[in-house]
């Protein structure tokens, strides 16, 4: 037997020890790496006197009884570090002052010691006498050492954020683990009046186990710093936790008395009754009704309000803002937080202005419930703005003695609560509420945070139905648009197809001309069937190409040539590549050298170049039009629906230049007035090469 217990504890303390040199050796001054490194080699000397002294015989029981509060009062200042042991004074200059529960966590330690002091000779009597550990007072204090350990993990893990909480969950899992198997280890000293050697054995190896989780948590923080309030989140928790402890040491009491005084079927009875009081314990932490009771309890006996205003408005806005639930459900849940509520509907009002059930969580409300505008129900929620309680208004009637529920309302099974949703002094709707898990005081307080909430719910709902709206608008004005540029090429091609005609007249028997007409007329087509793939497509995305853009030119330049006067091509740096929709450049382009033709009399000259400067390719348009003031390019030239022509738009240079600078480019203007004007179009040079 003291072999087995020397190799449980020996690997403990191998294991301690090679951490502690791990940590000393990476150690780079900062506090938390130094009290981690000192826990472990408290835990190191305190596993390797307890090996020591089961094979050997030495050091003595008081030794190792004074260790082991070393060690566990080392992981609690390392545990009471992290979380940080002063409270910020609400002056800066101020000096920090000690928690009070440091200091009181460093008082039951300095009892323990002197406990531990003071029985010393009566643990090595009983010692020598029994061979086993059998002192009642120190397992006492070892069971609360332990739950002050659990305690520590607890708050440590629940103050921390969730994207830290990956780093320090196997630290939390391995000290937790250590101070629950010790709880669990003198629960049962105390009822059975003496230590279980199996126990104690295996907790050597359980030890060992733990050590890997504290390094990995180890490397994962080179620095552990969560700051930590009294909050009432922290509260739930602990006291959840005290009453879980407190719960199993009086079922595993009640066991025992099973075992003891059950005859043949003890053991059988005390494993049913404490398998059963686990499973009802797992049941009623993870019971929400329960754990309502609870938060209300704490409010109600340890707080002058009811609630955590912070907690609670971080807790509303972050379900308002977030979720896979619709907006709608979200605002139902958020209210429904606020009072632990388990569902609720939401009435909104719509065009006809009339209220109508829209969105459910956990329930789903009746279709056929509208609330009519103008009624009594409606006017009594806009003016009053109260919340309904409908079970106070069942008993007190005269409290809400204007008020006219719809018939429909007090059907919806355990319905209570109606929170108005009330923004710049308008209804906008309300929440109907199922009644809490637990029973609430609908005072003053809890009325005014659920009215603020319906506000701010409110004004979210708002925001949603005008980003809808908006949205919707842009549909029918992105249309809009689409079709204004669909009407302005249409008027392109009349002008050239009229002009065409006109000229049909003089030029009928030219063959040149009937190779035109015939060119045009094709031409013509394919753009009109464009545009009606482009209408019948909604506007689908564009798919740009690679191509040379001098031969795009020589293509526009040479369908213009039926005009009067026409443009002459000049090509300087030919083979220059660009990658844009062929069709709307050509487009583009297009329209500017149109625009130079309509602006030049017949008389003038016309020149489209290609050239290369620095990067880009430039496209200059030249004429010896009648040009423009600087005034009309400056305010009117690039702006939509404004135009010099008595036909036109006012669309098409603006469509140019939104587009060239769609592809990187620029569209630059220079122009006198009766002298002409150019058009620069710079755009960036496709690099690769096109055979690839």
């Amino acid at each position: 037997m003291t072999l087995f217990v020397a190799a449980s504890y020996i690997s403990a303390a191998i294991a301690y020890f090679f951490l502690f040199f791990l940590l000393l050796t990476s150690w780079r001054g900062r506090l938390y790496g130094l009290l981690l490194a000192i826990a472990c080699l408290l835990s190191a000397f305190w596993a390797a006197a307890i090996a020591s002294q089961s094979h050997w015989g030495y050091p003595s029981v008081f030794v190792i009884e004074i260790l082991e509060i070393l060690r566990n009062g080392g992981w609690s200042v390392f545990l009471i570090t992290l979380l940080g042991p002063f409270q910020h004074r609400d002056n800066p200059s101020a000096p920090y002052r000690m928690r009070r529960s440091v200091l009181i966590i460093g008082l039951v330690y300095l009892v323990f010691l002197s406990i531990a002091i003071f029985y010393s000779d009566q643990l090595k009597l009983e010692f020598a006498t029994s061979g086993r550990f059998a002192f009642s007072s120190g397992f006492f204090s070892s069971v609360i050492m332990a739950l002050i350990g659990m305690i520590l993990v607890e708050q440590y893990y629940r103050n921390t954020s969730r994207e830290q909480r990956w780093g320090i969950k196997f630290i939390c899992l391995g000290i937790g683990g250590l101070f629950v198997y010790d709880f669990y280890l003198y629960s049962d000293a105390l009822l059975f009046k003496k230590i279980n050697m199996d126990i104690w054995i295996a907790r050597g190896w359980v030890n060992t186990l733990i050590v890997p989780l504290i390094a990995l948590s180890a490397a994962r923080n080179p620095k552990w710093s969560v700051g930590i309030a009294l909050s009432r989140h922290i509260l739930f928790y602990s006291s959840a936790l005290f009453g879980a402890a407190i719960y199993l040491l009086v079922m595993a009491a009640v066991g025992y008395y099973l075992r003891l005084f059950g005859g043949t079927w003890g053991t059988v009875l005390q494993l049913t009754f404490l398998f059963g009081a686990v499973v009802l314990l797992i049941i009623l932490l993870f019971s929400g009704t329960t754990r309502s009771w609870l938060k209300v309890f704490i409010s109600k006996h340890f707080y002058s309000y009811n609630y955590d205003y912070r907690e609670e408005w971080l807790r509303f806005t972050r379900t308002l803002s977030e979720g896979e639930l619709e907006l709608r459900s979200r605002a139902i849940k958020a209210l429904a937080q606020l009072v632990e509520s388990p569902a609720g509907g939401l009435w909104f009002k719509q065009e006809n202005g009339n209220y109508s059930p829209t969105a459910g969580w956990n329930i789903t409300p009746p279709n056929n419930a509208v609330v009519a505008k103008g009624s009594e129900f409606c006017l009594f929620l806009e003016e009053k703005a109260w919340v309904i309680d409908l079970q106070e208004y069942a008993s007190e009637p005269v409290k809400y003695s204007t008020l006219i529920l719809p018939p429909w309302l007090p059907a919806i099974p355990k319905a209570q609560l109606v929170v108005p949703l009330i923004l710049h002094h308008e209804l906008l709707g309300f929440v109907v509420l199922i009644e809490p898990r637990s029973a609430i005081n609908l005072n003053w307080e809890v009325r005014d945070l659920l009215k603020v909430a319906g506000t701010q719910a409110a004004s979210y709902l708002v925001q949603d139905e005008t980003a809808s709206a908006l949205s919707i608008a842009r549909q029918f004005e992105s249309f809009s648009r689409m079709s204004t540029f669909v009407v302005h090429d249409i008027k392109n091609l009349i002008f050239q197809l009229s002009l065409m005609l006109s000229n049909a007249e003089k030029h009928k028997d030219k063959p040149e001309f009937q190779k035109d007409m015939i060119e045009t007329v094709a031409l013509s087509i394919n753009k009109m069937k464009r545009l009606l793939e482009k209408l019948s497509s909604g506007n689908q995305a564009e798919k740009p190409e690679v191509f040379y853009l001098d031969k795009l030119l020589w293509q526009i330049v040479e369908r213009k040539n039926i005009n009067e006067p026409k443009p002459v091509l000049e090509v300087f740096d030919p083979g220059l590549i660009v990658k844009a929709d062929y069709s709307r450049l050509e487009r583009v382009i297009g329209h500017l050298i149109q625009n130079a033709i309509e602006a030049t009399p017949k008389g003038g000259q016309i020149w489209v170049r290609l050239l290369k400067k620095d990067h880009s390719a430039v496209i200059e348009i030249e004429d010896t039009g009648h040009g423009m003031s600087e005034q009309f390019i400056q305010e009117k030239l690039f702006k939509p629906f404004e135009s010099t022509k008595t036909a036109g738009m006012g669309i098409g240079v603006f469509e140019s230049k939104e587009y060239i600078n769609e592809l990187g480019g620029q569209l630059a203007v220079d122009s006198q007035v009766s002298v002409g004007t150019t058009f620069a179009i710079s755009l960036p040079i496709y690099q690769k090469s096109l055979r690839n």
